[in-house]
């Protein structure tokens, strides 16, 4: 009887946990926010935390534990819990694992991450084409130069390269929140393409021709051009996309 009369109490149990978990997690938030804490910046101890919230220890801790995993808080083993990254590492391995997990959605997260990254280049044309200096152009060459190599098997690294292309593309905007969604949704395609076999080698001539003319629709500062090599360069991986879900 003791037994059923437990078990019939943990919904009613885990439901009242649940807003107070969520409260102290935003009470810990709120504590980073008022303070205007950064990255690195100690957070205080476990007890203090208790006091301050007026929460229990295991509370505490397992609000600590779900903002360790969306990087807003980092636990240092031995010296204190601080500020996290606050990266969007959580964004990472969200829509990786629904790319890999559902295959009526893989497609279409692959669709959305080009459409957002084209739409970051393409939006940012003219900022991007007048910020640009001289050495970060001829980085930008140097780039296509490593694509070309690996493309003709004197070098490895052709996605290394392409990544590189475009994170030194949107660089001089100065926008951490673009840069980190970029790389974020860049993490995400390099992870689930293999897995959806449009991850080819086919179009390398291709990729390498439409980097090189964003290199001189730079050089030349064009935002016309540069806009029209964007196109250019995501137009044959949105065919590679819809081609590989016709096969599927």
């Amino acid at each position: 009887m003791g037994q059923k009369a437990i078990r019939g109490a943990a919904p009613e149990a885990k439901a009242a946990r649940q807003p107070l978990r969520q409260e102290v997690v935003e009470g810990i938030k709120a504590y980073i926010l008022r303070n205007e804490l950064g990255p690195g910046d100690p957070l205080p101890t476990e007890p203090a935390l208790c006091e301050a919230l007026g929460a229990s220890r295991s509370s505490v801790r397992e609000a600590i534990r779900i903002l360790t995993a969306l990087d807003i808080v980092e636990v240092r083993h031995g010296h204190g819990t601080y500020v996290g990254r606050l990266s969007l590492s959580a964004l990472v391995e969200s829509l990786t694992f629904r790319g890999l997990l559902s295959p009526d959605d893989d497609f279409q997260v692959m669709s959305d991450l080009v459409e957002v990254r084209e739409v970051f280049e393409r939006g940012m044309a003219d900022r991007i084409v007048r910020s640009l200096g001289e050495d970060q152009i001829q980085r930008l060459a140097g780039l296509v130069d490593d694509m070309r190599r690996a493309g003709a098997g004197e070098g490895h690294g052709f996605v290394e390269a392409d990544r590189a292309f475009h994170t030194l593309l949107i660089a001089p905007l100065g926008n951490d929140l673009i840069g980190q969604l970029s790389s974020a949704f860049w993490d995400v395609y390099v992870i689930v393409a293999p897995h959806l076999d449009v991850f080819t080698h086919e179009h390398e001539a291709a990729t390498i021709a439409s980097h090189q003319r964003i290199v001189d629709a730079v050089r030349a500062r064009d935002a016309a051009e540069f806009a029209a090599a964007l196109a250019e360069h995501y137009a044959p991986v949105r065919k590679r996309i819809a081609e590989a879900r016709a096969r599927r």
